[in-house]
């Protein structure tokens, strides 16, 4: 029953593919309000990273920022701008570089990284050994060679957690984007035709019936006059 009643009559399924697209798009854009684009300014986050890469940044507030996360900041001078870099410590860990492997540790333990740029964790710094104070991280980028970074700041070399920005995402944004894409693009366009397609058919059933005499704006016919004698 159903199936026969969209048969005959495709604009109600086309009205629900109008919706369906309507809502993956807003799906789409709802979520990504809280996410901000910026192209990366330098080298000192490559591999991962190049030059004019667009990056996605989630909006991140103080108890969300983890090590491991890389964020955009206000850095400190000698940089004073919004830059990228990796959380290596967060406060009240002791970050050093490095141990006999020449590894960065972190409260003893040496930290794996293998986003390094050609795995080098020290990119010719002096020796350092930082306890982060709380509230505060320790941030370094991964091309160690070609990083302003805590290293070098000002300060103290940490950054307090208000100064982050946002946290990279390279997961959930592709995700959303090419969703709302796929369900928009084709739930639209096909919603559109199959209502157009109801619409015109049903004009033509209402005119089969009799609702819709003579052409469209025609006045009406007048009755014809009786023949015979009087």
């Amino acid at each position: 029953m159903t199936a026969r009643r969209s048969k005959r009559n495709p604009r109600g399924a086309g009205l629900v593919l109008l919706a369906a697209g309507l809502l993956g798009m807003a799906g789409t854009l709802v979520p990504l309000m809280g996410y901000s684009v910026r192209a990366a300014s330098g080298d000192s986050m490559t591999p991962g990273y190049a030059q004019g890469d667009a990056v996605f940044f989630e909006e991140a507030g103080p108890d969300d920022v983890r090590r491991g996360d890389i964020v955009l900041f206000r850095a400190p001078a000698p940089v004073g701008q919004e830059t990228m870099k990796r959380v290596v410590g967060v406060g009240g860990d002791s970050v050093a570089c490095c141990d006999s492997g020449e590894r960065v540790t972190v409260n003893g333990k040496p930290l794996r990284e293998p986003y390094l740029r050609d795995g080098d964790a020290v990119g010719g710094a002096p020796p350092y050994d930082v306890k982060v104070p709380d509230g505060q991280v320790f941030l370094l980028g991964d091309n160690r060679m070609d990083s302003l970074d805590s290293r070098f700041f000002e300060g103290g070399g940490t950054v307090p957690v208000a100064a982050v920005k946002g946290r990279a995402d390279d997961t959930a944004v592709p995700v959303l984007l090419v969703a709302g894409v796929v369900v928009s693009g084709v739930a639209l366009p096909a919603g559109a035709g199959l209502a157009l397609a109801g619409w015109v058919a049903g004009r033509r059933r209402a005119r089969a019936a009799g609702q819709f005499p003579g052409r469209p704006g025609a006045p009406p016919t007048a009755p014809a006059r009786p023949t015979g004698t009087r």
